[in-house]
């Protein structure tokens, strides 16, 4: 049973901070070469989840794991709050359309995952339901990964109450940081405790599991889930096709 208490939300003490960010570089290099092999291959499409609370550093965190990676194999959808016209649909019908095709790398910063967060703990949805989306979410996840070979790997950027709170407030205080800031965070922030009951669900709940991503420090953030990525991608059986020319003949 997981309980987010007693998950790391930094590195260990002593750890140098110069040696993880040049692994980090060396780990995104490794990366950025295992996409281009993904792309020209076309057998397997990658979709990473990125979850966690306001300023947990999901919009960094994707940013650092490819950025050497081609733009054009690397796809990123953010999921706010549903329109009118998702509304009138399956829950997960605005989720299926952005499943990666075969090449590609998909980033979900925020995912399906919101229907089970937002909306229990709003109170939007009854606990039986939660269970049902949770049901048709591992069914989902499972239908991409043995149906469509979509490796999927789901990061939960795990970020302290205290350091949340320094983060929120850094977006008041610094003017460059001033369009990050909304009153809902500060809003949400007061449900910590249901939040967190949620995300507990959600890693216990999950067919497919979820990595650990400690977010207090940037640096370390982005280190791990790089690792966690690279790792992932290193076990599909990723080869440049071969193309045969005359002078094979």
């Amino acid at each position: 049973m997981i309980k987010i208490k007693d998950l790391p939300t930094g590195p260990k003490e002593g750890t140098d901070r110069k040696k993880i960010e040049a692994k980090t570089k060396k780990l995104a290099k490794i990366i950025g070469d295992l996409q281009h092999i993904l792309y020209a291959q076309k057998k397997y499409s990658v979709l990473v989840v990125a979850q966690g609370i306001d300023a947990s550093g999901k919009d960094g965190t994707s940013r650092e794991v490819f950025k050497y990676c081609t733009h054009a194999g690397v796809k990123v959808k953010a999921f706010i709050k549903p329109t009118k016209k998702e509304m009138n649909h399956d829950f997960l019908w605005r989720v299926h359309k952005h499943a990666p095709e075969k090449g590609f790398i998909q980033v979900f910063n925020r995912s399906h995952y919101e229907d089970i967060l937002v909306q229990r703990v709003e109170k939007w949805i009854d606990e039986d339901k939660v269970h049902k989306r949770m049901a048709s979410i591992n069914a989902f996840e499972n239908l991409l990964q043995y149906d469509n070979d979509t490796l999927i790997i789901k990061l939960f950027l795990n970020i302290s109450h205290k350091r949340q709170g320094r983060k929120l407030q850094e977006r008041i205080d610094d003017p460059t940081k001033n369009w990050k800031h909304e009153d809902g965070d500060w809003e949400v922030r007061k449900k910590w405790d249901e939040y967190m009951d949620a995300y507990e669900y959600m890693l216990n709940e999950s067919e497919i599991p979820w990595h650990i991503i400690p977010a207090d420090r940037r640096w370390y953030r982005n280190y791990v889930a790089t690792k966690v990525v690279a790792k992932a991608m290193l076990k599909l059986d990723l080869k440049l096709p071969y193309i045969v020319n005359e002078d094979d003949l």
